[in-house]
């Protein structure tokens, strides 16, 4: 890891962008969906199925996602795929996932997390 001064304040900008990617994850769904996606490419109604919303629910989150540039897609024939874009977010969204672990009091210490690769 870089070696960071506590002093260094992030510019402007960067806050900026940091603060958008966190909104696309301030909600249960679209952090969801984000995860399935790191790890493969899905149609809607697979995630759906996976996460427990509707069509229309998922099609929303995932429209908004990749408008933050998180999701990308593909058409093959009548179905599209979609896929996460980052591995930065993968490794933001691991932190938060383990982080939730040890809140939960499921995981201390150095015990193996859930939501490591």
């Amino acid at each position: 890891m870089p070696d960071v001064r506590a002093s260094s304040v992030p510019t402007d900008e960067h806050a900026q962008l940091a603060v958008e990617t966190f909104r696309m994850l301030a909600d249960p769904t679209r952090v969801k969906i984000l995860w399935l996606l790191l790890h493969d490419e899905h149609n809607v109604s697979a995630l759906c199925q996976e996460v427990g919303a509707s069509a229309p629910a998922v099609s929303q989150h995932l429209a908004k996602l990749r408008l933050a540039g998180l999701v990308t897609s593909r058409r093959e024939g009548t179905f599209i795929y979609y896929r996460a874009t980052s591995a930065h977010v993968r490794r933001l969204l691991t932190e938060a996932l383990s982080h939730a672990e040890h809140v939960a009091g499921e995981v201390s210490g150095d015990a193996p997390h859930s939501y490591r690769d």
